[in-house]
């Protein structure tokens, strides 16, 4: 299990510039002094125009569960070449800290009380509880770039898929290849070198190099889920990750456009593993407090004379339904009978969730588990979990094109992700955007 001193040891990292030299990379201030070599096996990324030439092209790779510890787990000398070359950084996501949302905020550059994407909540309207959803009420980045004339391709970004790019359209292609890490980037290499690639099972020829390139990948998420975040196949997934993306660079190289394309590494939250599971306790608790609590799973709706349902995907949205609908002496007594738990890291009420900028289709109580616990029952082995506000953090890197050389962006979020990448490609940022352009660490035009 991680260490309880997670999150001052991100902050001590970000505050010294130490975040670089997790990947050998050296601090902005020192960066002249390091020597430009790179492993054999990687990829070399040395030297090109950089940030004095606008990009032409991004490349977005996007890993899902990209833990910032992992970068401590495994040599990635393709990840390092590029960091090398611009920057890593440390980018918070949002809350909850679940999959779909946090890439809604990494396509829209919205919040979540923007995008309403929302995972694991009670709909009033319907009585049933819902799990992961891809309704986005702003547009994506893909959509933005569509609307200005530009081209873009994602194979298997899903987040994106009818919001900027489909099945089939040479402009905004949308491939669902499945597979592994190595199989996604295979579409993407092929669209680079000018070839088409399966669609839907049709056959589609982009016109050119499209202006956004989306890569998905998820075995980290997977085996994370599966074993924990001290999965014993980590490392080699890691490992060949770093392979596609030494890859990909690759293909810009042979295509031509290597010096015109700047690259975006992340993730969209970290993992957790977890031992121990609350499910009675916390039942119990509400109950004593004089209230009749159920979990429900996606799909399923509450019992007659039930006065609270908890959903929960990482964290457990609590909403107050029945004769204790709209109750706000129900949503205290709860939250103090839930927060007294030896096991609860934290219970957020509305108005500290509007703080975070949650999505409003939560409940009157957002409840928190203790790192090593879950608000479920107790697994038969470790397992691994998301959605708290501990695993916010992931990896940033930005390279290439249009990009300032050891030049890290300051605190970026998920939210800025969309607007810089619209502004390194010239184009104006998604309408609905919450956040900022990271201007210190890229060349606008």
């Amino acid at each position: 299990m991680r260490s309880s001193k997670r999150i001052r040891r991100l902050s001590t990292l970000a505050a010294a510039g130490l975040v670089a030299a997790t990947l050998g990379i050296a601090a902005p201030a020192a960066a002249d002094a390091v020597a430009a070599g790179t492993p054999s096996a990687t990829t070399d990324m040395s030297g090109g125009p950089g940030a004095s030439t606008p990009a032409e092209h991004v490349v977005l790779i996007a890993l899902d569960g990209f833990d910032i510890d992992y970068l401590d787990d495994v040599a990635l000398p393709n990840l390092s070449a590029l960091a090398k070359r611009g920057s890593l950084s440390v980018s918070t996501g949002v809350m909850s800290s679940i999959t779909n949302p946090s890439w809604s905020s990494v396509a829209t550059g919205a919040w979540p009380e923007t995008h309403r994407n929302t995972a694991y909540w009670f709909d009033a309207s319907t009585g049933t509880a819902r799990g992961q959803q891809r309704d986005l009420a702003v547009p994506t980045i893909a959509q933005a770039i569509r609307d200005q004339g530009g081209t873009v391709m994602s194979s298997q970004w899903f987040i994106v898929q009818n919001y900027g790019v489909t099945f089939g359209d040479p402009e905004g292609l949308y491939t669902q290849p499945g597979g592994d890490c190595a199989r996604r980037t295979d579409d993407a290499v092929a669209v680079i070198n000018g070839q088409p690639v399966l669609s839907a099972g049709t056959s589609v020829q982009m016109s050119g190099v499209p202006d956004l390139i989306a890569v998905y990948c998820d075995r980290l998420d997977a085996l994370g889920h599966a074993e924990g975040d001290q999965a014993e196949g980590m490392p080699a997934a890691l490992a060949d990750i770093d392979v596609q993306i030494g890859r990909i660079v690759q293909a810009t190289k042979d295509a031509g456009i290597y010096g015109r394309t700047a690259f975006v590494v992340t993730g969209d939250h970290g993992m957790e593993t977890f031992t121990q599971g609350m499910r009675d306790d916390l039942l119990a608790a509400i109950s004593a407090a004089g209230y009749d609590a159920e979990m429900l799973s996606a799909g399923q709706s509450p019992q007659p004379g039930t006065d609270a349902v908890i959903v929960v995907g990482g964290v457990g949205s609590l909403h107050l339904v029945g004769d204790a609908a709209g109750d706000p002496a129900a949503a205290a007594a709860i939250e103090a009978a839930v927060a007294a738990l030896p096991h609860v890291a934290a219970v957020y009420d509305k108005d500290e969730q509007r703080a975070m900028h949650m999505s409003p289709n939560y409940g009157e109580l957002i409840i928190e588990p203790a790192e090593g616990w879950s608000l479920g029952a107790t697994p038969a082995d470790p397992a691994g979990v998301h959605g708290m506000t501990r695993v916010m953090q992931v990896p940033l890197v930005l390279a290439g094109a249009g990009v300032r050389p050891h030049a890290a962006p300051h605190d970026p979020r998920h939210i800025d992700i969309a607007p810089t990448i619209a502004a390194l490609l010239g184009f104006e940022g998604p309408a609905g955007a919450d956040g900022r352009v990271l201007t210190e660490s890229i060349r606008t035009r």
